[in-house]
């Protein structure tokens, strides 16, 4: 396996790294941007992150480990999810990681890659995946912002 296949996910949120990073961080509001899955962990480095939910009309319970945690910046974590098909395909430990950037006073750009990715066919499917996830967690961060 390769690393070669990478996907990346970028998405700028008009709010500031410790914004962003209170909503990434808070278990309560994993299901608003994460397609409405549940997550199990307390947020600090070697625990373990749980990942449960629906996807495509299959439940599915991905598991992980925080490896890096480095507030409000950095955010990396292992990510296994089990094949459920009959392809006979290995299923694929992968390293996401999240980090966030200032721009200027207001705004932030957070960046995703996913590592281990099979062919760049996966990867594209990932990035897309990735990529709307991104979405919603700047949907949600925004929506806390105008409320205030």
């Amino acid at each position: 396996m390769s690393d070669d296949h990478l996907a990346t996910a970028t998405v700028q949120i008009r709010a500031t790294p410790h914004e962003v990073w209170a909503v990434l961080t808070d278990s309560s509001r994993v299901p608003e941007y994460m397609f409405g899955s549940e997550v199990e962990t307390d947020w600090t480095a070697g625990s373990a992150i749980v990942y449960r939910g629906e996807w495509e009309g299959k439940a599915f319970e991905d598991r992980g480990e925080i490896v890096l945690v480095e507030e409000p910046h950095r955010l990396v974590m292992t990510h296994f999810s089990p094949t459920s098909d009959d392809s006979g395909a290995a299923a694929v430990h992968h390293t996401v990681s999240y980090s966030l950037e200032p721009i200027g006073d207001d705004r932030t750009r957070v960046v995703l890659t996913q590592d281990h990715n099979a062919s760049e066919d996966e990867a594209t499917r990932a990035e897309a995946n990735w990529s709307a996830m991104l979405e919603a967690l700047r949907a949600a961060v925004e929506k806390d912002i105008l409320t205030d």
